[in-house]
This record gives structure tokens, C-alpha cells and sequence, in this order.
């Protein structure tokens, strides 16, 4: 589980929640079977979908070298009608 880092929360992810689907930041060097696999086993859910793009690092000067940040992939992850993830979950009121 500690390959996936954070759930990304930009205007299309918000978008995207209302049809069961759900952005989450991972390493570059993590396979869609093994993201989809615990995903499953932590939280409980069935993955009907996944989508990913990778995304590269920003570029940084330190002085005359050029270097840039660490390059991360992007998955957008669909599950079943009648599942969510817990933690992101609306409020009921």
C-alpha cells in the first residue's frame, strides 16, 4: 500500500467522483494489477476500471545545473455501482 502516495484533489477528480471514479497520485514504477489489487484488498471495494497517465517531474534550477523532480503516474481508478471508498465519502446530512 505504500506505493500508492495521496489522492489528488483537482477540479476533473472532484468532477469525476460523481461517477464512482477516483484520482489517486502512485510511484512511476507501480503496475495497474498490483494498484488494482490494493485498492481491492485495503479498502474493501471492486474495481471495475482503471486509467493511468504518466506524468513527469517539474524542472529545478540549483545553479548552473538543471535538474528536475521525481516523475509520478496518475490513476484514475472506476469501481462498481454501489461501492466508495470510505475515507472519501459525502457527508450525509
Amino acid at each position: 500500500m505504500n506505493r500508492i502516495t495521496y489522492a489528488g484533489f483537482t477540479d476533473k477528480s472532484i468532477r469525476l467522483l460523481r461517477n464512482n471514479q477516483y484520482t489517486s497520485n502512485v510511484e512511476s514504477g507501480s503496475t495497474r494489477t498490483e494498484i488494482k489489487h490494493w485498492v481491492e484488498l485495503f479498502f474493501g471495494v471492486k474495481v471495475i476500471a482503471m486509467n493511468s497517465h504518466r506524468l513527469s517531474g517539474k524542472g529545478k534550477r540549483m545553479g548552473p545545473a538543471m535538474g528536475h523532480t521525481m516523475h509520478y503516474r496518475r490513476m484514475i481508478i472506476t469501481l462498481q455501482p454501489g461501492y466508495s471508498i470510505p475515507t472519501l465519502r459525502k457527508k450525509s446530512t
